[in-house]
């Protein structure tokens, strides 16, 4: 299977309430920088290019993660962007009103996560 089909056959089988919203994200996410590859890994979608960027964590049934793990994410300022750990950031969307809010700083987020890690 390609990760296209595996992607396509977890989000089929997925049970979570905000599915839609995690949907609108990745729709988001997909479009704000096209040369990213997406695929799950750690169960879930999972982006990248050379290198792992972000993936998504959704184990927290009330709300969903954006985990931007590659170390370059600390270059990129966001009050979307929580936490102060030394090589990642998350986002945390916990509503379908707070996600269509983040969406415009989402975009801006992942392309700048995505221009930094991959210059």
């Amino acid at each position: 299977m390609t990760d296209a089909e595996k992607l396509s056959q977890w989000l089929d089988q997925l049970d979570h309430p905000m599915k839609p919203e995690l949907e609108l994200l990745r729709q988001t996410v997909r479009a704000a920088h096209p040369p990213i590859a997406e695929r799950i890994k750690w169960n879930a979608p999972s982006y990248y290019t050379h290198a792992d960027l972000f993936t998504f964590n959704l184990s927290n049934k009330k709300e969903i993660r954006l985990v931007f793990h590659h170390p370059s994410i600390v270059q990129v300022a966001s009050p979307i962007l929580e936490g102060d750990w030394k090589d990642r950031r998350i986002a945390y969307f916990r509503s379908a009103a707070e996600v269509q809010e983040r969406l415009p700083e989402l975009d801006r987020v992942v392309r700048e996560a995505v221009r930094v890690a991959c210059p």
